[in-house]
């Protein structure tokens, strides 16, 4: 077996079995080549005989290449998931891959932004827009990250037969795990005028958001409308896309709502990832206090 072909069948089963996303595919399969090339290895007995020290020399030549500790960890991740792979293709009892402690890295809590900057940044990409059926579009998306919570692939990915809105929406989020969220008037309203306006047509089996030229709509395209709205605004640079579902949790938490019902609406496998928001929530309320209390004014 060729290098090419342990690339392929590892690449098909996190795709396939695993339902990795596409640009996790891609990670994992570029990590899997830098190791294969340094090796020379050519077979699954190869990849499943190599142990703690031959990955610990590889990360280590990686990060003589600049890599962050974020990049390493992920990296160590790809690498002894490919080891774990190559020995369940063996049919080894031991499946299990080498134990390596990774890099230590420190998460950084998500910036919400406050309810107006984010309602007043999805008005914002609307009048900046070059046509008015472009600003109905980018409000649209905009509204629903904000709005529903969803994910920027999320929200590209839905099709002309997701209309019109109803008072709730399947989305369909990582590893091809299904939600319903609820939907507020001025989300479907917002989608609603954006299909009224569109110049191309929207069939059922095609993308609900268009670009300029009648392709489907790209996240490059809703980073940079969002880019130059939050310059327009004076907002920092942590107002992206992913900010407003950040925003949609934080805010939907302060309000009251429980972890578990935020789990299911924000679509997480496990309730750690949701767990991030009560210390959102108590940095916000801490930044609050210290703006408000008389004695820190003194």
């Amino acid at each position: 077996m060729s290098k090419a072909d342990l690339l392929e069948t590892w690449g098909d089963h996190l795709a396939k079995a695993r339902r990795r996303s596409p640009h996790t595919v891609r990670a994992y399969v570029a990590a899997a080549n830098r190791l294969l090339e340094r090796t020379g290895a050519e077979s699954w007995q190869d990849v499943a005989a190599m142990n703690a020290g031959g990955l610990r020399l590889q990360l280590a030549q990686r990060r003589n290449d600049g890599l962050s500790n974020v990049s390493a960890a992920r990296e160590l991740s790809a690498l002894k998931g490919f080891l774990a792979f190559a020995r369940e293709q063996l049919g080894e009892d031991d499946a299990s891959a080498p134990r390596l402690r990774g890099p230590r890295v420190k998460k950084g809590l998500p910036r919400p932004m406050t309810p107006d900057d984010a309602t007043n940044m999805a008005d914002m990409v609307e009048a900046l827009a070059s046509d008015g059926w472009i600003g109905a579009r980018d409000r649209a998306v905009l509204l629903l990250m904000y709005g529903a919570g969803l994910r920027i692939a999320e929200a590209l990915s839905l099709k002309g037969s997701d209309l019109p809105l109803g008072d709730t929406l399947t989305v369909t989020g990582k590893g091809g795990k299904q939600r319903v969220v609820p939907l507020i008037p001025i989300v479907r309203e917002a989608v609603a005028d954006y299909a009224k306006l569109c110049p191309w047509p929207l069939p059922a089996s095609g993308p609900l958001f268009r670009g300029a030229k009648g392709g489907p709509l790209g996240q490059g395209m809703v980073q940079k409308v969002m880019a130059n709205a939050r310059k327009a605004l004076g907002l920092p640079a942590s107002a992206t896309p992913h900010a407003l579902r950040h925003s949609f949790a934080t805010h939907l938490l302060g309000a009251g709502a429980d972890l578990r019902s935020l789990q299911e609406l924000l679509g997480h496998a496990s309730l750690g990832s949701t767990q991030i928001y009560t210390k959102v929530d108590a940095a916000t309320l801490l930044e609050t206090y210290r703006n408000a209390h008389p004695r820190e004014k003194d």
